[in-house]
């Protein structure tokens, strides 16, 4: 029965996660409510139910359109791989208990953001709007201990953007602190900070092997957001194991 529920909650999320790509690629440049239908980006052909299923239609297809064999983009069933994961992961570690609807919700936002963020270098006000009164409800009606932390997290993970904006002037973007704060209302106050950790080292790690493959120039700009989603989801899942790990190891 728990298996199935895990395979339940997958599916559910890569379904979820092809909707994600969606509403990531249209809400940047204002398409979200322009066709009530999926359609190629490049010869506008809408797509069948048997283009739109989550990961398979992606290798069925090998990667290409159906109509005008334009190469898809691979970031289509990564972020519906990912959400499907993060849906089943969940599911696995919290049961059908109150704190899953955070999860969900969470999982959801930085996987809408990963598009957004990877295609357009944005992270749209209209997402992190859409989420944070949720956040903010669903924290007061289970809240965490302390009480305050949430509120601790978002200040400090606003705050800590904030200087690094200004001594560096301009060194990461506002998207990223306001993404930060949101997300300090989730974690709290070691989370975020256990986030904002990981994101950087993270950005480091992967920033150096693209730059090793000649993926990107030094000068090139490199999205902040999905290292810092990629980490919240860390954080939110196993942020008590590494923090356990390193405090017991350390001190």
């Amino acid at each position: 029965m728990e298996l199935y529920m895990i395979i339940v909650f997958f599916v559910f999320g890569s379904v979820f996660g092809s909707f994600f790509n969606v509403v990531g690629m249209r809400i940047p440049n204002h398409t979200f409510f322009d066709s009530d239908r999926s359609y190629c980006p490049n010869c506008k052909k809408q797509l069948t139910w048997i283009e739109l299923i989550p990961i398979l239609s992606y290798v069925f297809q090998l990667g290409r359109c159906k109509g005008c064999k334009q190469k898809i983009s691979v970031l289509y069933p990564i972020i519906e791989l990912f959400t499907g994961v993060l849906f089943a992961l969940s599911y696995a570690r919290l049961g059908l208990q109150f704190e899953l609807i955070i999860a969900l919700l969470l999982s959801s936002m930085c996987a809408i953001i990963l598009v957004s963020d990877i295609r357009y270098m944005i992270i749209p006000n209209k997402i992190l709007l859409f989420f944070l009164p949720l956040f903010i409800l669903l924290r007061a009606i289970n809240p965490p201990h302390p009480w305050w932390s949430p509120l601790a997290g978002a200040l400090i993970g606003f705050v800590v953007v904030f200087v690094i904006i200004l001594v560096s002037k301009g060194g990461m973007g506002a998207g990223d602190m306001k993404l930060l704060a949101v997300l300090g209302i989730v974690l709290g106050y070691k989370g975020i900070l256990l986030t904002f950790f990981l994101a950087t080292l993270l950005g480091a790690i992967i920033t150096l092997i693209l730059l090793l493959l000649k993926k990107v120039q030094r000068k090139t700009p490199v999205p902040f957001g999905p290292f810092i989603c990629m980490a919240a989801c860390v954080t939110y899942f196993f942020g008590y194991d590494i923090i356990t790990w390193y405090t017991t190891s350390f001190f």
